[in-house]
């Protein structure tokens, strides 16, 4: 019995429910998060890590009312699937949600686009009229370091670096506007399709400054790969769409998110690549020598 038999058919079997027959089963990402495409047009997905340290269907149901604010206003996000009830659904013990299948292209998201797109986000974002938790995946991640430390998986001095870089981030950001934020507005939650470019991927969606979703989308280019123009680009479509940016608030979020993913690495790459493994090394070198004030 494969480890996916079972999330596999918690997907199917809840859609079927609902009237839909699947005609295919394609993996379309197989993580903590597991995403199938079920039919032409709908997609499932999932979270297979049931013992993760995200429990219950607090995040899928935040995740799903931005989302659909947001489509509603026409955002460039993917949408959820509209034959399906928005959920979040759960069955055999797993959390799921469903979403409309689109078509990737395969080229280079454009950086001016980036930033434009993300600006439309965060201009509607804030009228979103639900409450949001403040600056969520800083603080969840501080309180994932006694995990980590209870299982050993980092040496003290590295979760002593993490924990001094996150509280005195947090300090600082919590003094700047606080608006609704994607939260995890990394390159690969935003898809460029026959539809355009469209942001994805919500559950992580919190209140805090736009500088937060501004370094998660350019740390890989301005800090692991040293692509100052691509940066700058998104930076500055940001900022022609109307968009400000507080260089303090931006830098200490370049800290933050180095932490927030160093700290979460355990986590989700339990068996890291090499590849994997000289990223890691590198943000917490990084974070040794960034100035922190």
């Amino acid at each position: 019995m494969s480890a996916l038999d079972f999330p596999i058919r918690a997907a199917t079997e809840t859609v079927i429910a609902h009237g839909i027959r699947p005609d295919r089963c394609e993996i379309l990402q197989n993580g903590s998060t597991l995403v199938l495409r079920l039919t032409e047009t709908l997609v499932a997905r999932l979270v297979t890590d049931l013992d993760g340290p995200r429990q219950g269907t607090e995040w899928f149901a935040r995740e799903n009312a931005v989302a659909q604010y947001l489509a509603r206003h026409g955002a460039p996000v993917i949408p959820l699937h509209p034959e399906l009830p928005p959920g979040p659904h759960e069955h055999l013990g797993y959390t799921l949600n469903f979403w409309q299948f689109v078509t990737a292209l395969d080229a280079e998201a454009d950086p001016t686009t980036i930033g434009q797109t993300l600006h439309r986000c965060h201009e509607l974002l804030r009228s979103f009229p639900q409450s949001l938790p403040k600056l969520a995946i800083l603080s969840e991640s501080l309180t994932l370091l006694e995990t980590l430390k209870q299982r050993a998986l980092f040496p003290p001095a590295t979760l002593q670096l993490l924990h001094d870089r996150l509280v005195t981030s947090i300090d600082v950001l919590e003094n700047f506007p606080l608006q609704p934020l994607h939260g995890d507005a990394h390159p690969g939650n935003l898809m460029h399709t026959t539809l355009g470019l469209l942001w994805t991927d919500w559950e992580d969606t919190f209140l805090g400054p736009v500088e937060w979703d501004l370094a998660s989308i350019i740390w890989n280019a301005r800090i692991l790969d040293e692509d100052h123009a691509s940066a700058d680009t998104i930076l500055d479509a940001y900022r022609q769409a109307g968009g400000h940016i507080d260089p303090v608030a931006l830098h200490h979020s370049l800290i933050a998110r180095a932490a927030v993913m160093s700290a979460w690495y355990p986590i989700l790459y339990p068996d890291p690549s090499p590849v994997r493994q000289m990223k890691l090394q590198f943000r917490l070198d990084w974070l040794k020598t960034v100035a922190s004030s």
